[in-house]
């Protein structure tokens, strides 16, 4: 495929039939391809209270990779456009959560400015990292957190309630920091946390959710600040966000997250966890291999 300044002359005036045919040969399989994971980030957003980032990052990785994006943005734009897209996709997926009354909403308060400020800082980070460099960040603190998960027992407890400030406001600003170099939600992370100190599985997941807006929103401005004026990006972009993707994918991931969310309380805590923990595996094997590869 030859680069996406060129597929794009698809939308201007005078282009003729039989290339913009040809355009839509080649571009309905990456078309698919989002599509489809659109419905799979949905559905995870609504099961685990994450934005669904962790599928969408590796995702758009690749799809942005054969549209002839450079390497040097496509990990940034990959990242940018899963938060913007995570943005709308959190916001569904709490107010389904905070229907069932399970949201730790006093939680939610004590980090309204930790967690984005975290976010904002891994902005600036992603910003100055190589593609490389997010990639093994990426890969390396999803594998930990899937042996977590799935390596999980009850009896690994840090306490039976969660910790007060200052240590609350500093895990705050890291799930903000780990998550915007990871272009997700922040719900892994926050599982992780609340459960750790006690609290169910169900609990955390309805939470994370809220977690996911306060990451997404600041996530969303910082990076359109962190790639405007950057060269290399496709049309349709501002900054290291391109709308294309996110207008195709925000009404999927917003009709599945509901339904996700239902499915997460029809699961036992040992399922959540197993099945996420095989999810993160997965993912973090690919991002390997596209470091080694």
């Amino acid at each position: 495929m030859t680069a996406v300044v060129d597929e794009f002359s698809f939308f201007r005036p005078g282009v003729g039939v039989e290339s913009r045919l040809h355009f839509a040969a080649e571009i309905l399989p990456f078309i698919l391809a989002l599509v489809a994971g659109g419905m799979v980030a949905g559905l995870l957003a609504g099961m685990f209270g994450i934005g669904g980032g962790a599928i969408l990052v590796p995702i758009f990785f690749h799809v942005f990779g054969l549209l002839g994006i450079a390497e040097d943005v496509r990990m940034q734009l990959a990242l940018g456009t899963s938060l913007a897209i995570i943005v709308p996709t959190s916001i569904r997926s709490f107010m389904a959560h905070r229907q069932r009354g399970s949201v730790d909403t006093a939680l939610l308060r004590g980090w309204i400015v930790a967690v984005p400020l975290g976010t904002l800082i891994a902005t600036v980070i992603a910003a100055k990292a190589s593609s490389v460099e997010l990639r093994l960040i990426f890969a390396v603190i999803a594998l930990a957190l899937a042996f977590r998960m799935i390596f999980n027992r009850a009896s690994w407890k840090l306490g039976d309630d969660l910790p007060g400030n200052p240590l609350k406001f500093m895990v705050g600003t890291g799930i903000g920091v780990l998550s915007g170099l990871m272009g997700i939600g922040g719900g892994v992370l926050n599982n992780t946390f609340m459960t750790l100190y006690g609290r169910s599985i169900h609990q955390a997941v309805a939470t994370s959710s809220g977690v996911g807006v306060l990451i997404s929103l600041p996530g969303l401005a910082g990076y359109v600040w962190g790639g405007w004026g950057v060269p290399g990006l496709p049309p349709f972009s501002t900054g290291y966000i391109n709308w294309l993707a996110v207008l195709l994918l925000i009404p999927i991931t917003l009709y599945m997250a509901p339904i996700g969310a239902r499915l997460a309380h029809a699961m036992s805590k040992r399922q959540l966890e197993a099945g996420f923990g095989i999810f993160l595996i997965v993912i973090s094997l690919q991002f390997f291999l596209t470091v080694i590869l």
